[in-house]
């Protein structure tokens, strides 16, 4: 959870300090090459070191067509494509959240290019409530040992020179986390382009009341932050698809929790709005993948693999 207003938020002073030295210095900023997949409105990130060959995956994405139940690794590969033309040395495979809307790719990634599987340590809440939900069994462990690392609220990292910072920002989901990298901020789904608003918070584990105070965290962040999305689904009336913007702008312009939107405001607006939505198109073939990080179900006995559908549980 975000540290109590009353108590010293160490872990945002130490982001701050990360972006503030980046703006007065272009060797720390890194360079974002954004992979934008239409049919989940996800964006994937190579973030690379301009110092050196060092860079990271944020949120990749595995093809998946529920009709049929077939995999392919087309938005992957143009990832690998990318980094091996940039001859980059990939040290992070980052995953915000154990999404709801899209497969990871993670281990293929692996597996073509390196770098450590990470996401945030209350994947363990997430892998309890959705292993009980998909009756995951003894097998399925839910300690997270499936990533390579879980990262503490206010816990540092490097991608070559790059400092990096996660920042744990729940309310969509308890695992939720925000990669600050030089002047940029990677902040999953907590927050969409200011035109269009804010995570949905009605997940298991999800809360609005703990979002806003996520965001109010995100918002405190230097006005010239670069802030980078997870998802965009195109606002009415604007016509491109789009996924970078600034904490300045968020704190203008968010629609849903620009300055001067208090908490029950925000807690009533999105809670009515959550009402109204349907369930992700990919969530249960989606959580029972990511939950696992990103590995796919061992087969069975046929040699299958199988994804489940709990009937009238969700």
């Amino acid at each position: 959870m975000p540290k109590p207003l009353s108590q010293p938020d160490t872990a945002l002073a130490k982001a701050t300090s990360i972006i503030e030295q980046a703006l007065t210095a272009p060797a720390s900023r890194p360079q974002v090459r954004a992979f934008f997949d239409e049919a989940t409105f996800t964006v994937s990130y190579v973030v690379r070191d301009p110092g050196s060959s060092g860079s990271a995956i944020i949120d990749s994405v595995l093809d998946y067509d529920p009709a049929s139940g077939r995999t392919a690794n087309g938005s992957a590969d143009a990832l690998i494509a990318h980094v091996r033309d940039q001859e980059l040395e990939v040290v992070w495979q980052l995953e915000t959240h154990a999404h709801a809307d899209h497969l990871s790719a993670a281990p293929y990634l692996q597996s073509a290019l390196g770098g450590r599987l990470a996401i945030g340590a209350n994947i363990v809440q997430v892998q309890d409530a959705f292993g009980k939900l998909f009756n995951a069994g003894p097998e399925f462990a839910r300690d997270g040992r499936q990533f390579d690392h879980l990262f503490q609220d206010g816990e540092s990292f490097s991608i070559g020179a790059l400092q990096g910072l996660a920042l744990h920002v729940p309310g969509h989901t308890p695992a939720c986390m925000a990669y600050v990298i030089g002047d940029a901020v990677f902040v999953g789904d907590t927050l969409f382009m200011p035109d269009y608003g804010t995570a949905r918070c009605d997940f298991p584990g999800g809360d609005a009341a703990t979002l806003f105070s996520s965001i109010q965290r995100l918002l405190a962040l230097p006005d010239e932050t670069r802030v980078f999305l997870c998802h965009d689904y195109k606002a009415p009336g604007r016509d491109v698809f789009a996924w970078e913007t600034t904490i300045g702008a968020q704190r203008r312009d968010n629609v849903h929790v620009h300055e001067g939107v208090g908490q029950a405001e925000f807690v009533a607006l999105r809670q009515a709005r959550d009402r109204t939505l349907d369930m992700p198109r990919l969530i249960l073939p989606s959580v029972q993948v990511n939950m696992r990080g990103g590995h796919l179900p061992e087969p069975e006995d046929n040699g299958v693999r199988y994804l489940k559908i709990p009937l009238n549980a969700v």
